[in-house]
């Protein structure tokens, strides 16, 4: 259609020609608003993708606001001795330089000796040994794979030959409870497998083909096989992290998708979800995974069952249902707060070079929580109790609060609710009652991150193995995801605590004694074998 024929169609009054530009300019505006939005979600994907995946640098530190994660440090008494630090105005670097062998390794003494002849000074005279020189190299023998034979001599009466006997005319010595009966496993050989898969993330049919360069036919479907099952002998430990962590003050929740194929009634396709539950003690935690078709919010209220305290969690609309569970106090995580915040920034235009940084709401945002998290940062470097972190955060923290809550109000009402930055303030405000609970309990913190670092293993390890084959291997699973990342979190060594558990559990005859092989109440020296 030619342009005169559409002036042709335009009205003659100006009254309402005026109606048709000003009609004209709102849908221009809006298409403007709605092209400037999806750029904006292009470059928050590209930079999901491609970008950095750390949120530290999300604030240029030169443009004066506070970093979410800059933390002093300093020398105190406490450092260990070996290692040499260099203070530098308001930064303590380490020392560069070779790190000592761990002494506990087997050292194998080699001496390196002076021919006779050279032993003899210019003068004549024989020299005298008057020290040493000493210096180590670190060697790495293959695995060492042994056979364990069991020998049992059998016994018989020759007076009592061809007579029956209501005891038998042989007796053989019985062999030993094993954690997997009639099994060629030993727990040395299943927490290695298990911490291989589950803490380093290596596939069976991986660990299938080092186990053939040895000279050892093991198939993964015989190591999925030994999976369940040791996870079935170790249900009486997870029911005894269940209590631990509904024991403390505080239960962290998270979760995360895991495809499992042959779930019945669901396509292969469908997602599932693998949860964590992290609580307990705070200076002994326990962690709990625990594999769910659904994310529906029955599965955390389930777990919570009648325990009262605190719940963190993130803004999941599932987790409202907690909100009004007797006894539970919800609060909620600063750091998914922020991550939106930073998203802004990150989908913003990039600044061409040699132009000023603009700082807008986003870095406001951010430059409040940075503030929030100054003081935890403070607090942890003057070892506060938690009634002084308490207090502390009532003192200066609750103002911040206070401005932070009045300064997004303010602009929710002049931000377009489907942007980002709109979309970011509305989320801090729907969440603002839960946000601001970690105030009243120093020993609560402003974030769920320990349980989405406790996520993470499962995270990496999926990326390697992609899908579970059947509920019953997400099962097993989530079972030794929740007795490694236990032992990690009261700094155990996985194999060392997996073998030890693993010997033991087969000889246990009383339910009470297997609280007593928690990471929790376990020496990390006592559960290492020796060296040798």
């Amino acid at each position: 259609m030619s342009m005169k024929s559409e002036l042709g169609k335009l009205p003659e009054d100006i009254e309402s020609l005026k109606k048709v530009i000003h009609s004209d300019r709102h849908f221009i505006e809006f298409q403007q608003n709605r092209i400037e939005h999806l750029e904006n979600q292009i470059r928050l994907l590209r930079a999901r993708l491609f970008g950095s995946k750390s949120e530290k640098q999300v604030v240029d530190k030169d443009d004066n606001q506070l970093s979410l994660f800059d933390e002093a440090e300093e020398v105190t008494e406490e450092s260990p001795a070996k290692e040499e630090k260099v203070v530098v105005a308001e930064h303590v670097r380490q020392k560069g330089g070779r790190k000592l062998l761990p002494e506990d390794l087997p050292r194998i003494e080699v001496v390196h000796d002076l021919p006779e002849e050279e032993k003899i000074c210019a003068c004549g005279c024989e020299m005298s040994r008057i020290g040493e020189e000493v210096s180590e190299n670190l060697d790495i023998v293959p695995a060492r794979v042994q056979v364990i034979r069991h020998i049992r001599y059998k016994y018989a009466c020759k007076h009592c030959e061809g007579v029956e006997s209501e005891e038998g005319a042989v007796k053989i010595a019985a062999l030993p409870p094993r954690i997997i009966p009639q099994s060629i496993a030993t727990p040395g050989l299943l927490a290695y497998i298990l911490t291989a898969k589950f803490a380093d993330a290596l596939p069976f049919y991986r660990q299938e083909k080092q186990f053939a360069r040895i000279g050892v036919e093991l198939t993964r479907a015989t190591m999925a096989n030994w999976t369940i099952r040791t996870a079935e002998v170790s249900r009486p430990l997870l029911d005894c992290l269940a209590e631990e962590i509904r024991s403390g003050p505080l239960i962290g929740i998270d979760e995360t998708t895991v495809q499992v194929l042959q779930e019945p009634g669901r396509s292969n396709t469908s997602k599932s979800y693998m949860w964590v539950f992290r609580g307990g003690d705070p200076d002994k935690p326990a962690l709990i995974y625990q594999y769910h078709p659904t994310r529906a919010g029955d599965v955390a209220a389930d777990f919570i069952n009648s325990y009262k305290g605190y719940v963190q969690t993130d803004g999941y609309a599932g987790y409202g249902g907690l909100d009004h569970k007797p006894g539970l106090i919800h609060i909620g995580c600063w750091a998914h707060a922020r991550r939106k915040f930073a998203e802004v920034i990150k989908a913003r235009q990039p600044v061409k070079k040699g132009q000023p940084q603009k700082i807008g709401s986003a870095e406001k945002a951010l430059n409040y929580i940075g503030k929030l998290y100054q003081l935890e940062s403070r607090a942890d470097r003057e070892k506060l109790t938690p009634d002084q972190r308490r207090e502390l955060r009532k003192a200066e923290a609750v103002p911040i609060l206070d401005d932070f809550k009045k300064w997004l109000d303010k602009r929710s009402q002049q931000t377009p609710p489907q942007g980002l930055l709109g979309k970011a303030i509305n989320y801090t405000l729907e969440q603002w009652d839960r946000l601001i609970g970690y105030v009243q309990d120093g020993r609560l913190r402003p974030d769920n991150n320990l349980v989405e670092n406790a996520i993470r293993p499962f995270v990496l390890g999926r990326k390697n193995w992609l899908f579970s084959g059947h509920p019953r291997g997400a099962d097993a699973s989530a079972a030794i995801f929740s007795l490694i990342e236990t032992a990690r979190a009261n700094d155990l060594e996985p194999y060392h605590y997996l073998r030890y558990v693993f010997e033991r559990l087969p000889l246990i005859t009383r339910p009470e004694d297997y609280k007593n092989l928690l990471p929790q109440y376990l020496d990390p020296a006592a559960i290492k074998p020796a060296a040798g």
